[in-house]
C-alpha cells in the first residue's frame, strides 16, 4: 500500500507490471487551474499493464469524445462502461439537465483477445421474482413455441451497468473523490485477488482503501504533495485485510 508523490508519467512506470490500472485524470471540462488534461500518460500506462490486465478510466462523455484518438494511438481497445449515478451533482450554466452521473470506461491492450483479459463477474442478491414471456416469432422466421422463464427472489444476478452510490460530499478529502464501494467493484471485477492495482491519479487514496477491502496490492501516485500526505495518512489508518470484520 504505497502512495508516491510526483508526476505519474515519471513515477508509475517503474512499479509495474500492473494487473489493473485505475485512472481518474482531470477531465478538462472546466477552466479550473487543476482541471487540465494530462498528455502522454495513456501510452505509458499501456506499457506498464500486464497483457491480461485492463484499465478503468473515469471521465465525462465530453472528455472521452475529446480524447478518443489518444486511446487508439496508445494501443487501447474499448471494452465496456458503467455509469455511476449519484444523489446530487453539478452542472454548467448552459446545461438543461442536472448532471448526476459520471462514466467509468474499461479499455484493454488492442493486441490481446478480450477472452484473455481477467474478468470476475460481479453479481448482486437483490433480484425480484418475475415471469418473463418470450414473444412468438413471425411466421417467416420459423416457428418458435411459446416459452417463459421464472426467476426467484434473491439472486445472484448479473450486476447492472448503472450503479447508484452516494458521492462523498461533506466528507471528501479530494474534490473529485470517488466512493470506495464503487472503486471496490471495479477492482474485484478486473484484478485477481492478491494482484497489483496502479492508481495513476490517486487523489485522496480512496482506491487504496478499496484495495485493502478487496485484498489487492496497491500503488498510487499523486502530484500534489499535500494531498499525497493526506492519502498516506488515510491508508496508514486502515486495518490489515481480514481484521476488524473487513474480510
Amino acid at each position: 500500500m504505497t502512495i508516491l508523490t510526483g508526476d505519474c508519467r515519471a513515477e508509475m512506470i517503474w512499479h509495474g507490471p500492473y494487473d489493473m490500472i485505475l485512472a481518474d485524470p482531470p477531465y478538462g471540462d472546466t477552466s479550473l487551474d487543476w482541471d487540465r488534461r494530462v498528455a502522454g500518460w495513456l501510452s505509458l500506462a499501456r506499457d506498464a499493464l500486464k497483457p491480461t490486465g485492463s484499465i478503468w478510466v473515469f471521465g465525462s462523455l465530453r472528455s472521452f469524445m475529446a480524447t478518443a484518438d489518444q486511446f487508439d494511438e496508445a494501443g487501447f481497445r474499448y471494452a465496456q462502461e458503467i455509469v455511476w449515478e449519484k444523489q446530487n451533482g453539478t452542472n454548467f450554466h448552459a446545461d438543461r439537465f442536472r448532471r448526476v452521473h459520471e462514466l467509468a470506461v474499461q479499455f484493454y491492450r488492442a493486441e490481446v483477445p478480450w477472452r484473455d483479459i481477467h474478468n470476475t463477474v460481479q453479481t448482486t442478491s437483490d433480484a425480484t421474482a418475475r415471469t418473463v414471456r418470450r414473444k412468438r416469432r413471425p411466421a417467416h422466421t420459423g416457428h418458435i413455441g411459446a416459452a417463459q422463464y421464472t426467476s426467484q427472489d434473491g439472486g445472484p444476478r448479473l450486476m447492472r451497468s448503472v450503479l447508484y452510490l452516494r458521492n462523498c460530499h461533506g466528507r471528501a478529502i479530494h474534490p473529485t473523490e470517488k466512493p470506495v464501494a464503487l472503486l471496490e467493484t471495479l477492482i474485484r471485477t478486473s484484478c485477481p485477488e492478491g494482484g497489483l492495482v496502479g492508481d495513476w491519479f490517486a487523489g485522496s487514496g480512496a482506491a487504496g482503501e478499496a484495495c485493502r477491502m478487496a485484498n489487492r496490492r496497491y500503488i498510487g501516485c499523486e502530484i500534489d504533495p499535500a494531498m499525497a500526505e493526506l492519502a498516506r495518512a488515510r491508508l496508514a489508518g486502515l486495518l490489515p485485510f481480514g481484521d476488524g470484520g473487513t474480510s
